[in-house]
């Protein structure tokens, strides 16, 4: 048994709950308590904020909601996972095993493919390749109306929380396709403005830090072959091919790899390449121009 077993208010299972999560080694323990009790008694975070101030009290459902659902955590699942839910953007996106949990690094990513869209005349075409939860085409979509958005992924896994995504969150003017970003949409090539993608960058050899990511974010989605960059390539010669003459190409990347990425789409011919940093000031993508 746990303290939390025996909290009698919101404010005991906060302190007992943070607790809990602080001795498993969760680095966001107090907020990711209010958020699972938020969860659990349908509130805001602010809302729990209230009640533990309040001393509103728990009855012996939600309590035993909550121990389960602190057990899930303390366990290194991904908060995301059990609230079932990820914000992105003005966006909630529903997750689960199988599909990448979008991270707001991924925000400023597409961040740029926006200001792109936004400045193109007319109706402008974005594709988002290997889309995962839809994160970056819903959030295009949504936030250029006016815009034609293709979301491509080749995840049976992923694909079913991406076409729940796109059934919630999708525009009249957003598609999604179950494809290989290889050889997709080719009836678009030449036309499109902007290609934008969150590929798997990660190397083989690399064991990610954090176990949510090693435990439970799928390996489609992580790892890019030996130099994590196999489908950095694959996406260079499938932008290519989509984006008209001066589109626009933006990766996202891990922060050791600018260098090696500039390389490789100037040996394929891009133009205009530049390295843009996360809010951190880390490496995080890069664009280019066709």
């Amino acid at each position: 048994m746990t303290s939390l077993d025996r909290a009698r208010t919101v404010a005991e299972a906060r302190e007992s709950g943070s607790a809990w999560l602080r001795s498993a080694g969760v680095p966001t323990a107090e907020a990711d308590a209010e958020l699972l009790i938020g969860h659990v008694l349908g509130l805001s975070r602010g809302g729990v904020q209230a009640a533990a101030v309040t001393g509103a009290a728990l009855n012996d459902r939600a309590r035993s909601e909550l121990v389960e659902a602190f057990s899930r955590r303390a366990r290194r699942e991904p908060l995301q996972h059990i609230t079932g839910s990820a914000a992105f953007r003005s966006l909630e996106l529903q997750v689960g095993p199988g599909v990448f949990v979008p991270r707001p690094e991924t925000e400023s990513v597409t961040q740029l493919a926006l200001d792109v869209l936004a400045e193109v005349p007319g109706t402008p075409r974005a594709v988002d390749l290997g889309t995962g939860s839809g994160a970056i085409a819903l959030a295009l979509a949504n936030e250029v109306p006016h815009a034609e958005v293709w979301a491509v992924e080749n995840s049976p896994r992923a694909f079913v929380w991406t076409r729940r995504n796109f059934r919630a969150l999708g525009t009249p003017t957003s598609h999604l396709v179950f494809a290989d970003l290889a050889d997709a949409l080719p009836e678009l090539d030449g036309t499109v403005d902007v290609v934008v993608s969150n590929p798997p960058y990660i190397p083989l050899a690399a064991v990610p830090r954090d176990p949510e990511v090693r435990l439970f974010d799928p390996a489609h989605a992580l790892f890019g072959g030996t130099d994590g960059l196999d489908v950095v390539r694959r996406l260079s010669a499938t932008a290519r091919r989509l984006l008209r003459p001066g589109g626009t190409l933006v990766i996202e990347h891990g922060e050791q790899q600018a260098a090696a990425i500039a390389e490789l789409l100037a040996h394929d011919g891009w133009r205009a390449i530049a390295t843009h940093q996360d809010l951190l000031h880390r490496d995080r993508a890069t664009s280019a121009l066709r």
